[in-house]
């Protein structure tokens, strides 16, 4: 897709799509079951992409880049450039699967503390019962040699690469060559959020645009990266006003 349209924001180029839109982008690079690989930064990742070449290397190598934060949202008008809207990781990846479910595709989940994976494909599988799990892995393990075997013995449609960012990204971009897989997702936190462990924002507040704040009145520990949002800002600011 040369002809891609996309957004720059401090240095990380987005594709201006709309939900719809890059849903069928993600079909269309499964179907060609190359290991392709979606990334959905937020303001946290962008401004870790620009102290770790290594991150910003994997961010820049992903075939779909989507807005996951509404802070980029508002940092792309800002600059003048706005996106068409916000796609959240979760729900782009819950759409994805609504049509895996009807293909009766397979699905592979690694990531998070042991169980976890396991507790969310439960809740997947209700969900959508014509999902095929490909298998699971925890997220704890020191050689990718062994996760490698396992998925390519599998070779699923879709894999939720559930490390945390931007471990994930830089797993997907090293590993994407030695892959059978049709497309990957960065998904952070996701494998808790479907196992129960962790809550997400309730769906006023998401429309809102109020997630952040929502989870930091859950959990005030993440403060120390919230405050990553009004400093991804002012560099939007410094950016606009060069």
């Amino acid at each position: 897709m040369s002809d891609r349209e996309r957004i720059d924001v401090l240095g990380v180029k987005f594709d201006n799509l709309s939900m719809d839109e890059a849903v069928e982008r993600a079909l269309s690079l499964l179907s060609e079951r190359r290991a392709a690989y979606v990334v959905t930064p937020n303001p946290e990742i962008v401004l870790a992409c620009r102290e770790d070449p290594e991150a910003a290397e994997a961010v820049a190598g992903a075939d779909l880049t989507v807005p996951d934060g509404i802070g980029i949202i508002y940092g792309a008008r800002l600059l003048k450039t706005p996106l068409k809207e916000r796609v959240p990781g979760i729900d782009f990846t819950a759409r994805l699967l609504e049509t895996l479910d009807k293909r009766g595709g397979s699905l592979f989940l690694l990531g998070s503390k042991p169980g976890v994976a396991e507790r969310a494909w439960e809740q997947l599988h209700a969900r959508f019962p014509g999902l095929r799990l490909a298998g699971v892995h925890d997220g704890y393990f020191q050689d990718d040699g062994p996760v490698l075997e396992q998925v390519n013995a599998a070779a699923p449609d879709l894999m939720m690469v559930c490390l945390g960012a931007p471990k994930q990204e830089k797993w997907m971009r090293a590993n994407a060559p030695r892959l059978r897989v049709g497309l990957m997702m960065g998904n952070g936190g996701a494998l808790d959020v479907l196992a129960g462990d962790a809550t997400r924002a309730p769906e006023g507040w998401q429309k809102a645009g109020l997630e952040w704040l929502y989870r930091l009145l859950k959990e005030p520990t993440r403060l120390g990266r919230m405050m990553k949002l009004p400093l991804f800002l002012v560099q939007v600011l410094r950016a606009r006003s060069k």
